[in-house]
């Protein structure tokens, strides 16, 4: 399968499929327990209909959004990711140049394999930190500090990750950082040589934002230890709020579902929340995040900006959320199997579908501009 041969989520998911070892393409693709909300993510959608109006003499098409104070030319946005120098050797290199390309914001992780300075100096748009809250409070503290020297607008604290969710293709291949597979997981490894060939050509594997406080060397520790063992339980939204005070700037939580969370972040001071379920892969069995915007929209969209991810992989997608009242979307495996399979030529492939669908979608809607979708323009079955 070839690249000009991907024409949308599934093609891609696909190519990557072909190219990675099974443990690596299962960490992508996998969730939590029974992955029942990692499904609905995308199947909410489908009980929503677009209604459009016709003779509108629509034109030019204006995408563009603004978002935490964020100029950017398409409303969708690359959520910050772990790992994805796993993918391809390229990680966050691709995923800043992309988005540099299509005037998007994206985001490097805690958990990123490239830092977040060099993926400053590569792309210089709308650009967010995502990170955890560690029970070391001195390395939270650093975090922000290194954040803000590094000239980046937005914070964007991840609290729906307490603990690690149960994601059972993890534990049946052993997938670690660093790599301890058991025999099922080797041998996926074997019969895909060039993956490896190509992950040994390049530099070593690192996570520079906590390579200064994380002893990756010394046995492997995985994904779900990293979570119950250095993330902080007992976080709190006064915990939330100092870190808020202490930022100063544009400061976003990702992971809110409820309402009540909603209202707690326009409180102390937040300025953007996430609608996220951390792509399925927490807690099975929670809201989806579209099914849940109308409803936080409703309760402080006029007081903070909201934005959603999960399951998007269709512009129509993006536009339902609009509609609803979101400020821009976030794209997580949208882009992650495009990078798995190609590169930076892989996502911006898909950016460029993305935006190709947003862009005829409108023009079906009858719209010229994001807002002028409205609820108006759906209907729920």
């Amino acid at each position: 399968m070839r690249l000009k041969d991907c024409y949308n989520f599934h093609d891609f998911r696909r190519m990557a499929k072909h190219r990675l070892p099974s443990p690596i393409f299962n960490y992508i693709d996998g969730a939590a327990d029974d992955e029942v909300t990692c499904r609905r993510n995308t199947t909410a959608f489908e009980g929503c209909d677009l209604v459009p109006n016709v003779l509108r003499g629509v034109g030019d098409i204006d995408m563009s959004v603004t978002v935490m104070g964020q100029r950017l030319a398409m409303p969708v946005y690359c959520s910050p990711t772990a790992l994805q120098r796993l993918f391809h050797h390229q990680g966050e290199r691709a995923v800043a140049a992309a988005a540099a390309k299509f005037g998007t914001m994206f985001g490097v992780s805690s958990l990123g394999t490239v830092s977040l300075e060099e993926a400053r100096r590569i792309c210089d748009g709308p650009q967010v930190y995502q990170f955890y809250f560690h029970k070391d409070r001195g390395l939270n503290r650093e975090m922000m500090g290194r954040a803000k020297q590094a000239g980046i607008e937005v914070m964007m604290l991840t609290v729906d990750s307490i603990t690690g969710g149960n994601r059972e293709r993890d534990k049946r291949t052993g997938f670690a950082i660093p790599f301890k597979l058991n025999l099922a997981g080797i041998t996926q490894f074997a019969i895909k040589p060039s993956w490896a060939v190509n992950y040994v050509r390049h530099e070593p594997f690192r996570l520079p934002q906590l390579e200064n406080h994380v002893d990756m060397g010394r046995g492997a520790m995985s994904i779900s230890r990293y979570f119950t063992e250095m993330l902080d339980p007992s976080m709190s939204w006064d915990d939330v709020a100092e870190m808020v005070q202490h930022w100063g700037g544009q400061f976003c939580l990702k992971g809110v579902i409820s309402v009540e969370d909603a209202k707690r972040a326009v409180e102390i001071g937040c300025t953007g929340i996430v609608l996220s379920n951390h792509g399925g892969r927490q807690l099975d069995g929670s809201r989806t995040a579209f099914d849940q915007l109308d409803e936080i929209v409703q309760a402080v969209g006029d007081r903070i900006d909201v934005m959603m991810d999960g399951g998007v992989q269709r512009g129509t997608h993006v536009l339902k959320a609009l509609s609803l009242g979101a400020k821009a979307v976030g794209l997580g495996r949208y882009y992650l199997f495009p990078l798995a399979a190609a590169g930076q030529a892989g996502v911006e492939r898909a950016l460029e579908l993305m935006r190709i669908e947003i862009e005829r979608g409108m023009k079906l809607m009858g719209c010229s501009s994001v807002d002028e979708l409205t609820k108006e323009n759906l209907r729920f079955r």
